[in-house]
């Protein structure tokens, strides 16, 4: 499998099926609402319905700093609710939120916090009488590792003492725990070694909940560590028994390029695997489900006060800081950007912005610390390059106050004396014109764009901020490229 079902920042995927209906859930980090929800009837092809956590009751609101908010989440349906499962990593200390909803695409309820139980990557399985268990990657002194406890999924409440179910194999960072009850078995799935370049699936049954846990004689049964292949770090996985009783798995990948060691830049992905039971083991069958490269570009004209739930925001929704004052007409008000993910490897993103009542920017970013972008403001538009400390104002040009801005993440050519391709790809930046031709203000290296220079758990997402007074964003469109060697 080369090819994400949920491309661009979709990391640590859960997976339930109802009747002919999947659902999948996504980690989302700092950005508001958290934890998108997608239906499918085919394990391919995905819709986003919305997300879990949408209101400041259930998401307080924060300063959106990079790599805070909401962790792994774990989406099950059982007695005709959904149940999800996350961690608020701001609020560790209060424990695991659970969420239940009787429509995946919400609303979702209030949540209920399990008190003890600071760690991350909570699961949620029932056992044959009915009971709920939450497991969890424990932070506790006197419990590290994976710990498991009876509770209450309505209230929150603890049922039993925890205990340690089983640690992995001996990679580092045992985690992402979700159990199964399959042919009078238990079987615990973990991801191992880290989510970086060492990352892996591993296993272990038992014949109760509790253990002792018996390792696959296969483990890791996912990995593509010290390997070529073009997806790496695959791991944190997730199982699904399919309609017609055959098996599949979702997992995180990631789609590095360039030199040694490599860039990726549109965070982790969602991708499928097929699964066959073998002598009482799941055997993973990569190539099982075909994916076709997908278009995924759209055009936001914003013409209703609703919306889409592709847009996102650090710290706290859209709505704190957007207003829509007509079709055509998202006024922004300064202090956060709204942004929606990069979902493809090389894109365009093109945006119609008045700046008459203030200064704007538009950016492709990993965080506050690490974007590319035009700002527009004051008759002039600036590239700007933000890398870590170091920022670096590159060009000015005149404009008016209407702009149309365009960023695209475009293939880069082989060079040097061995006719390697180096970057992951080179971001341009560029002014349109009437006649929709660009004035190019500069073509920079994309890896300081990238999780390996910026660090962290997310990926880019390209948007629109405000950064004085008011600005109104009119249109915002985005592109996949197939021929990057188009002019204009």
């Amino acid at each position: 499998m080369t090819v994400p079902i949920v491309p661009g920042f979709h990391p640590d995927p859960s997976i339930c099926r109802v009747g002919d209906t999947y659902y999948l859930a996504n980690s989302s980090f700092e950005y508001v609402p958290g934890v998108p929800i997608r239906r499918s009837t085919d394990l391919v092809s995905w819709e986003l319905a919305g997300h879990a956590l949408t209101r400041p009751s259930q998401l307080p609101p924060s300063d959106g700093a990079a790599n805070t908010g909401i962790y792994a989440p774990t989406l099950r349906h059982h007695d005709g609710r959904f149940h999800l499962v996350t961690t608020n990593i701001l609020e560790a200390h209060r424990g695991q939120l659970i969420v239940t909803a009787e429509d995946p695409a919400g609303p979702w309820s209030e949540p209920v916090h399990v008190p003890g139980t600071d760690g991350i990557d909570p699961d949620l399985c029932w056992d044959d009488a009915g009971g709920c268990h939450l497991t969890w990657a424990s932070f506790r002194p006197d419990l590290p590792g994976i710990a498991s406890v009876p509770i209450d999924p309505a209230t929150g409440a603890v049922l039993g003492e925890p205990r340690l179910l089983w640690n992995g194999t001996g990679l580092a960072a045992p985690e992402g725990p979700h159990l199964y009850r399959v042919g009078g078995w238990w079987y615990l799935l973990l991801a191992e070694g880290g989510t970086e370049r060492g990352h892996a699936v591993t296993l272990a049954r038992a014949r109760t909940l509790a253990g002792p846990y018996e390792p696959a004689p296969a483990n890791p049964i996912l990995t593509h560590r010290s390997t070529t292949h073009p997806v790496q770090n695959t791991g944190h996985a997730d199982l699904v028994e399919c309609a017609d009783g055959s098996w599949a798995m979702v997992y995180l990948g990631v789609r590095p390029r360039g030199k040694t060691p490599q860039f990726h830049v549109n965070g982790r992905e969602t991708f499928l695997a097929g699964v066959d039971w073998v002598d009482g083991w799941p055997v993973v069958a990569e190539d099982r489900f075909p994916v076709a490269p997908a278009d995924h570009g759209f055009t936001d004209g914003f013409a209703t006060a609703e919306l889409h739930p592709r847009w996102v925001a650090p710290g706290a929704g859209p709505e704190t800081f957007t207003r829509w004052a007509g079709p055509g007409e998202l006024v922004l008000a300064a202090g956060r950007p709204l942004l929606t993910r990069a979902l493809d490897e090389h894109w365009t993103a093109v945006a119609h912005l008045d700046v008459s009542r203030g200064a704007g920017a538009f950016v492709v970013r990993i965080d506050d610390r690490h974007w590319y972008g035009l700002t527009a403001g004051g008759g002039e538009v600036t590239a700007t390059l933000a890398i870590g400390p170091a920022r670096d104002v590159v060009t000015t040009v005149a404009a008016g106050s209407v702009v149309t801005l365009r960023i695209r993440a475009l293939r880069p050519p082989a060079s040097g004396p061995f006719h390697e391709v180096t970057e992951p790809d080179l971001v341009e930046l560029s002014v349109l014109g009437e006649d929709g031709r660009g004035q190019v203000l500069g073509t920079f290296d994309g890896r300081y764009l990238s999780t390996e220079v910026a660090a962290g758990f997310t990926g880019r997402m390209i948007g629109v901020e405000a950064l004085d007074g008011t600005v109104t964003l009119r249109e915002f469109r985005y592109s996949t490229d197939r021929d990057e060697h188009r002019q204009n």
